[in-house]
């Protein structure tokens, strides 16, 4: 099997498809399992770095091609898209060797006549490498931080205009760097057994990293896959980011509590918080499809939790069954991704300035619905895997203003790093800035006082009448 034929028809289904990257990269590689470890890492990395970094390197390309990128045919433009990641930064592969391999595949692909132009392209970016030159920083910082970092323009403004240009070039550094895959080890899994399992890791080959913020959190790297990893199937871990778990480690959860997840897919949250329960109460994880629901089931039953339910629900349609069951909601809102553009590289082609306006009417009316969920002394966990304020900061402020709702105190699940930034009841975790993903936290809960205003003017009014 030729590795860089596969990679090739990867980023070509990319093009054709309404599909992200890691979906696809999963269905070749679950095809051809037979390949053995460095081939599926290559191919993954291939495909992976030449998304990720593909604004950078059309830059290049037109630099050295005598044809636009954008008037190239598919085939070629993506032969060569992925022939200059690999000339850029695969330094373990010898040069030569990209550009034969590429003239081969052109050749095999029935594009003979264009031969002699992919190899007079390649073997240009090869001696010119070292010599790029990039948009002057000076004169248009937004121009040189979207081709150095492979990101649209408007998105680089947008994080500038939010965190500051510092903040987000760290952010954009971060978006291509390789980040080790985190684990949350089980609540209820003894220590011995736990250190059992991580010695075992180890010996394997596997790169065992405690994570800062959280006890139960696990780095890992150099593993031939998550599934291989013995303690998966028993369930002991489930594979979560940290600042996924942070949401319920702020949550305040209870023995006995009823906690309803509305957007649970695929049960990371749901899990956690069944596991807090502790064998008590009961977890309701809600998601909108039969195949969102079934991912769920599977991590629930893998993980062995028996009080947590899963329900096939919109979460715009109101569930009579739990109108006022909730003393914990688990809001996760469908969002615009801009937090896990590391994981996901494809995002950032996909998020447009208008996708950023249109998701907040989504994410309203899902509030609107499922906040009648709410015991009155219930918390509401609104959170987000983004980094836009429209999505965060001012979705909280309408949230409060609306239904008579304020920001509660989180401080006391965060990690002694982080106290400080949940003051204010909310967080906004940032890549490059917190050892997390972008992601979005508020823990809300309704206001005494105001209900207890209202009880008065009602009582005023009353009186009025008499």
């Amino acid at each position: 099997m030729n590795m860089r034929e596969l990679v090739l028809d990867i980023l070509l289904e990319l093009n054709r498809q309404d599909e992200y990257l890691n979906v696809l990269l999963f269905g070749v590689l679950e095809k051809y399992d037979y390949l053995d470890g460095k081939e599926k890492a290559f191919i993954k990395r291939v495909c992976e770095g030449t998304v990720e970094r593909r604004i950078q390197i059309d830059y290049i390309l037109d630099r050295f091609s005598r044809v636009p990128v954008r008037k190239m045919k598919p085939l070629i433009r993506e032969l060569l898209r992925m022939s200059v990641y690999q000339i850029l930064f695969m330094e373990h592969i010898p040069d030569a060797a990209v550009c034969n391999e590429a003239v081969n595949l052109a050749k095999k692909r029935k594009f003979s006549s264009l031969q002699g132009f992919v190899n007079g392209v390649l073997r240009a970016v090869v001696r010119g490498k070292d010599a790029i030159e990039y948009p002057d920083r000076e004169q248009d910082a937004y121009a040189y931080l979207s081709v150095y970092y492979s990101a649209p323009a408007w998105l680089v403004q947008h994080l500038c205009d939010a965190y500051g240009m510092e903040q987000c070039e760290r952010i954009l550094q971060s978006f291509l760097q390789r980040r080790p895959v985190c684990i949350r080890m089980k609540e209820t899994l003894p220590v011995k057994e736990r250190e059992r399992l991580l010695q075992v890791w180890q010996r394997a080959g596997v790169t065992v990293r405690q994570h800062p913020y959280l006890a139960c959190a696990v780095e890992v790297q150099k593993t031939d896959g998550i599934k291989s990893l013995e303690g998966y199937e028993e369930g002991a871990f489930a594979v979560q980011d940290v600042s996924s778990m942070l949401v319920v480690e702020t949550a305040g959860i209870r023995a006995g509590d009823t906690v309803i997840d509305v957007c649970a897919a695929p049960g990371g949250k749901a899990i956690h918080a069944a596991e807090k329960l502790a064998g008590t109460g009961q977890v309701v994880a809600c998601d909108l499809t039969a195949r969102k629901t079934a991912k769920i089931e599977d991590n629930r039953d893998r993980m062995r939790i028996q009080n947590l339910s899963v329900v096939i629900q919109d979460a715009r349609e109101r569930n009579d069954k739990l109108v006022g069951q909730a003393d914990v909601l688990l809001v996760d809102v469908p969002c615009s991704g801009l937090g896990v553009i590391g994981k996901k590289q494809d995002i950032k082609y996909r998020v447009t300035k208008q996708s950023l306006q249109d998701i907040t009417v989504l994410q309203r009316q899902i509030v609107q619905n499922v906040i009648q969920y709410l015991k009155p002394e219930g918390i509401m966990m609104y959170s987000t895997c983004t980094m836009n304020p429209e999505e965060n900061e001012k979705m909280v402020d309408w949230i409060c203003r609306e239904f008579d709702m304020e920001t509660a105190g989180m401080q006391a699940g965060l990690p002694d790093a982080l106290k400080a930034s949940g003051e204010k009841g909310f967080l906004q975790l940032l890549p490059g800035i917190h050892e997390t993903d972008g992601f979005f936290i508020a823990r809300l809960r309704r206001r005494k006082q105001k209900r207890q205003g209202d009880i008065a003017v009602r009582e005023q009014a009353a009186e009025a009448l008499i």
